[in-house]
């Protein structure tokens, strides 16, 4: 059995009202060129609900290689890979699906295209939009594509929404600053775990993140801290971000007036 790297974050459940606690993994998984036992033990270890995947294989047989790390690791590919350059979702049997769409980007001329990997989903009574996202790594463009990730927050049209990914940049960045003028950081709302996601064998940079709409509320988020060192350092070249969230149940309707 793997071991346990829940540590002190709350297990997924559904409450008695409909509110859900739900685990959000995010990963840059490198086109899954190191030792895939490796990243699906990180994976399964973290026992995620959702999984929020940067850089999935978009070459050949890209479809076989999710849906092998997805049956690895004990989940079901949602949406994403090659059809959105890169961004993956990956999902448990506990998201009932209501629709994905997989979004390219503007290309700028030279640089690797990039796109976003989107789904509603509900848990319990609580519908939540997801994004996974892998912005630029040149710094206008990254600015550029903070802004259209959050016009992709807003046509979710969903109470809550998460959006998490690998940003190639640091907390305080013009990007990052964007996206936090309007969505909540987990590790500065409440951080559990390690902060630094790269690289794993010197991890010194928090360039990954979970990221929520207000309303969502975090239970802590951070690179978990009871994985094993050797399949951390063997699965990729990023560290794991996993996070609890919990999602309110919607207010009833009113009654109506007679």
């Amino acid at each position: 059995m793997a071991p346990d790297a829940t540590g002190a974050l709350p297990a997924s459940r559904t409450e008695p009202d409909g509110s859900a606690v739900v685990r959000v993994l995010s990963y840059n998984i490198r086109s899954m060129r190191d030792d895939e036992d490796a990243l699906a033990r990180v994976i399964s270890a973290c026992a995620p609900d959702v999984v929020l995947v940067q850089e999935a294989p978009r070459f050949f047989r890209w479809r076989k290689h999710a849906a092998r790390l997805a049956a690895k690791s004990g989940l079901v590919v949602l949406s994403g890979g090659a059809t959105a350059a890169g961004p993956l979702l990956l999902c448990s049997l506990r998201a009932t699906v209501e629709r994905t769409e997989d979004v390219l980007l503007p290309l700028t001329p030279g640089l690797h295209r990039r796109g976003l990997a989107t789904a509603v989903v509900r848990f319990g009574a609580a519908r939540l939009g997801l994004v996974s996202c892998h912005l630029s790594l040149r710094a206008d463009e990254r600015y550029a594509q903070a802004g259209l990730v959050l016009d992709r927050v807003a046509a979710l049209g969903t109470p809550y929404a998460i959006v998490a990914g690998d940003l190639n940049e640091k907390p305080g960045g013009r990007a990052y600053t964007r996206l936090t003028g309007t969505l909540r950081d987990g590790w500065e709302a409440a951080p559990r775990g390690g902060e630094h996601t790269w690289t794993p064998a010197d991890p010194h940079q928090r360039i990954d993140a979970v990221l929520a709409t207000p309303g969502v509320e975090f239970l802590g988020c951070g690179v978990p801290p009871d994985l094993d060192p050797a399949d951390l350092t063997a699965a990729t070249d990023h560290l794991p971000v996993l996070a609890a969230v919990r999602l309110p149940a919607p207010a009833p309707a009113p009654d109506p007036v007679v």
